[in-house]
C-alpha cells in the first residue's frame, strides 16, 4: 500500500483485502492467532469474510446480522470465500455514491461510511494474520501509509469507541489521555476517508491529560485495538501509567 495509489478508497481497500487473501492462500488454517483470543486463521478468515458481506448489505440498506453463513475449513475453500466476499463488497461500495443512503453502526448515514470501517476491520485483521504466520508488530504494518493508521486511530477515538460508551458496553474513562501520532504532521494526498490529523484525547476534555502515549501511528492504531501493549518500544508513555491502563482496560472497540 505504497506508491501511487493514493485518493482513490477503492484501491486503498483493494489492497489490504488482496493481501490479506495472498497470505490466507499459504497460511495453515489451524494455526492459532494469539491476537484473537482462541482463534486460529480459519476463524479469522471466516469472521472477516462475514464482515464483508455484512457491510454489503448495510451499505444498501439491508441488515444482515444474524444470517448463515457457511464454515469452511480447508485453505481452498477458504481462499474461495474470502476472495468472493471482498469482491462483492468493493463491487457493491464500487456502485454506490459515497453519500448514497445506507445504514451505518449508528443508523442511516452515507454509504462511504463503509470504505472507512472495512478497511479499518481489514487492516487490523491482516496484522493479526501476519502476526499468526510469524512476523513483528513492525514488519505486520510497514506497508501502510501512517496517514491510514492515523485514521484508524481517529476512528477508534471518534467513532467506535463512543458508540460503546452509548451503548453501556463501556463507562466514559474519568481520566485524560492524550496520543500523539510522531510520523503524522498533518494533511495528506494518501487517502480521503478523512483527514489526517497527529493527536487525540480519550477521555475528559475539560482537564490536563493523565498519561501521553507517543509513537507511530500504526503502533497507536494497534494499542488501542488490543494489538500491542504500551511497553512496546515503539511506544513512549508519559504521565501515569495507571491512569492509561484505565482507558485501555475498557472496551474501545466491538
Amino acid at each position: 500500500m505504497t506508491g501511487d495509489t493514493t485518493g482513490d478508497p477503492v484501491c486503498v481497500l483493494t489492497a489490504a483485502q488482496e493481501s490479506f487473501l495472498d497470505l490466507l492462500g499459504r497460511a495453515d488454517p489451524e494455526a492459532p492467532v494469539a491476537t484473537c483470543g482462541a482463534w486460529h486463521v480459519a476463524d479469522l478468515a471466516l469472521h472477516l469474510a462475514g464482515i464483508h458481506w455484512w457491510a454489503a448489505g448495510m451499505a444498501l440498506g439491508v441488515d444482515l446480522e444474524g444470517a448463515d453463513a457457511s464454515q469452511p475449513r480447508g485453505r481452498e475453500r477458504l481462499v474461495d470465500v474470502y476472495a468472493w466476499a471482498s469482491a462483492h463488497l468493493r463491487a457493491t461500495l464500487t456502485e454506490r455514491p459515497l453519500e448514497a443512503p445506507a445504514l451505518t453502526l449508528d443508523g442511516p448515514g452515507p454509504a462511504g461510511f463503509w470504505y472507512r470501517r472495512q478497511l479499518h476491520e481489514t487492516l487490523v485483521h491482516l496484522v493479526d494474520l501476519r502476526l499468526a504466520t510469524g512476523s513483528t508488530p513492525r514488519s505486520a504494518t510497514a506497508a501502510v501509509w501512517a496517514a491510514v493508521w492515523a485514521d484508524t486511530v481517529d476512528e477508534v477515538v471518534t467513532v467506535l469507541h463512543p458508540r460503546q460508551v452509548r451503548l453501556g458496553r463501556a463507562p466514559a474513562p474519568a481520566v485524560a489521555v492524550d496520543l500523539v501520532a510522531t510520523d503524522v504532521h498533518g494533511p495528506s494526498d494518501a487517502i480521503v476517508l478523512a483527514p489526517p490529523v497527529a493527536s487525540w484525547r480519550i477521555g475528559r476534555s475539560d482537564a490536563a491529560a493523565d498519561a501521553r502515549v507517543e509513537g507511530p501511528a500504526w503502533a497507536l492504531a494497534l494499542l488501542l485495538w488490543g494489538r500491542l501493549s504500551p511497553d512496546d518500544d515503539a511506544l513512549a508513555v508519559r504521565g501515569d501509567p495507571a491512569a492509561l491502563q484505565a482507558v485501555l482496560g475498557r472496551t474501545l472497540v466491538p
